[in-house]
C-alpha cells in the first residue's frame, strides 16, 4: 500500500466476510474488563458479557529515545495505520531523501517497493547498527550478495552506523546525525528498530505478565482461565532452547489463533514453539529463513557445523536460470539441523524454507 501497489480494503478481511458467518463486528476500543463478573467495556460506552474472552492486542513500534523523533516526516511501520499516514506524506509533500533507520524486512522490503514503483524519484538509505542488512535471518556470509545486490538497484545501505539524532527545520525533519559523525539530509525517516507487546489492558485486568508479554500456558490460556490470549501480546517459547522468545511473527500468531479456537472447541492441541520462520522480496530477490543462523547458535551455546550450497532454480542448459544459495546450520552435538538462511533470484527455491523448518520440528538428525 506504501508504494501505491494495494488498496487498504484489499488487505483487510471484510466486515460482511465475518457477519455472513453470523460473527457480530463492533469497531471500538475496549476501555476496561471486568473478569469477576467477566465484562468488556468499550470505548461507545457499551458492555459486552463473556464466557470466555481471547485477548489479542498485538504490538506497537519501538520508537528510541532519539532527539527528533517527534519532527514531522518521522514514520514508524507498523499496520494499516502508519502505511495510510505514509502514502499521505509521500502524495502531498515534496520529499526526495528517504532514510530508514533499522535494515530487517519490513524496512528493506518497504525501502525497495517504494524505490522500484517510482523509478529514479527517490534517494534512499538505509542505516543498520550491525554489519549486514537483514541481521537477524541471515549470517553475514549470506547477507553480503544482499547488499551488494540492493546497492546495484541504486538503494545506499550503510551498516555499522548508529543513528544519534534526527535533526529539523521549522518542525519538520532535514536530516540525520550518526555516531560516526556523518551526516545524512532527509525528508522523511522511517523507524523500524523492533516492537513491544500492548499488554496494558491485561494488565489491568490483573493477568500474570512474564519479561516478553502475557505469561499462557501451551493452549493459550492465562493465569485467568476464562481467559485466552495470543499473537504479539504473550510471550512465547522458542522451541529450539525451551527459552523465552518474543516471537512477534504473523506465522505464530495465526497458528496460536487457532490453538486458541481448538482449546474453546475441547481439544487440547499445544503450541510448540517459534522458528522465527520469514521472508521477504526486494526487487527479484528473496530471501527466507528459519531457526537459528550460525551466529545466533553460537551466542546461544551451540557447537555449529554449517554446510552452505549454490545451486540454480533450472538446469544450466534451460534458458531463464537463476541462481540461489542455501545455508543450513547443525548443532554438532546431537547432528540436527537448527536453522536454514536461502538467498534466490527466484521465488521458487526460497518455500524450501518451509521443508527445513519441517525437519526442525520434526527433530531429523543428520550425518555430519
Amino acid at each position: 500500500m506504501v508504494a501505491g501497489l494495494v488498496t487498504p480494503d484489499s488487505i483487510v478481511v471484510p466486515d460482511k466476510k465475518l457477519t455472513e458467518k453470523g460473527i457480530k463486528v463492533c469497531v471500538a476500543e475496549v476501555t476496561k474488563v471486568d473478569a469477576k463478573t467477566k465484562k468488556a467495556m468499550i470505548s461507545d460506552g457499551r458492555e459486552f458479557s463473556y464466557d470466555k474472552l481471547f485477548l489479542a492486542t498485538g504490538s506497537s513500534s519501538f520508537i528510541p529515545p532519539i532527539e527528533g523523533n517527534d519532527l514531522e516526516g518521522v514514520m514508524t511501520l507498523r499496520g494499516l495505520p502508519d502505511a495510510e499516514k505514509i502514502r499521505t506524506f509521500l502524495m502531498k509533500s515534496s520529499v526526495k531523501k528517504l532514510v530508514f533507520i533499522g535494515a530487517g524486512f519490513i524496512t528493506m522490503e518497504i525501502a525497495s517497493l517504494i524505490f522500484a514503483a517510482n523509478p529514479g524519484k527517490y534517494d534512499i538509505t538505509v542505516v543498520e547498527l550491525f554489519n549486514r542488512p537483514l541481521p537477524l535471518m541471515l549470517d553475514k556470509d549470506m547477507a553480503d550478495p544482499v547488499k551488494e545486490y540492493l546497492e546495484e538497484k541504486g538503494i545506499k545501505i550503510l551498516t555499522g552506523e548508529k543513528v544519534v539524532k534526527i535533526t529539523g527545520n521549522n518542525g519538520k525533519v532535514d536530516g540525520v546525525e550518526l555516531g560516526s559523525g556523518k551526516k545524512l539530509g532527509a525528508n522523511m525517516v522511517f523507524m523500524n528498530v523492533g516492537v513491544r507487546s500492548n499488554t496494558k489492558l491485561a494488565q489491568e485486568i490483573g493477568l500474570d505478565m512474564k519479561p516478553f508479554g502475557i505469561k499462557v500456558n501451551e493452549y493459550q490460556e492465562t493465569s485467568d482461565p476464562d481467559i485466552l490470549a495470543g499473537g504479539d501480546c504473550v510471550e512465547k517459547k522458542n522451541f529450539i532452547t525451551q527459552k523465552p522468545d518474543p516471537g512477534c511473527l504473523r506465522g505464530p500468531a495465526v497458528i496460536q489463533g487457532r490453538i486458541s479456537a481448538k482449546r474453546l472447541a475441547g481439544y487440547n492441541t499445544k503450541f510448540p514453539g517459534v522458528l522465527n520462520s520469514g521472508g521477504c522480496q526486494m526487487f527479484d530477490l528473496t530471501v527466507s529463513a528459519t531457526g537459528f543462523t550460525e551466529e545466533i547458535a553460537t551466542k546461544e551455546g551451540f557447537e555449529t557445523v554449517c554446510a552452505a550450497v549454490d545451486s540454480r532454480n533450472k538446469h544450466g542448459m534451460i534458458p531463464g536460470a537463476k541462481p540461489w544459495r542455501i545455508k543450513l546450520v547443525f548443532d554438532r552435538k546431537t547432528e540436527k539441523i537448527i536453522g536454514a538462511q536461502i538467498v534466490s533470484h527466484s521465488v521458487a527455491p526460497s518455500r524450501k524454507i518451509d521443508a527445513i523448518s519441517a525437519f526442525i520440528l520434526g527433530g531429523k538428525q543428520f550425518l555430519i
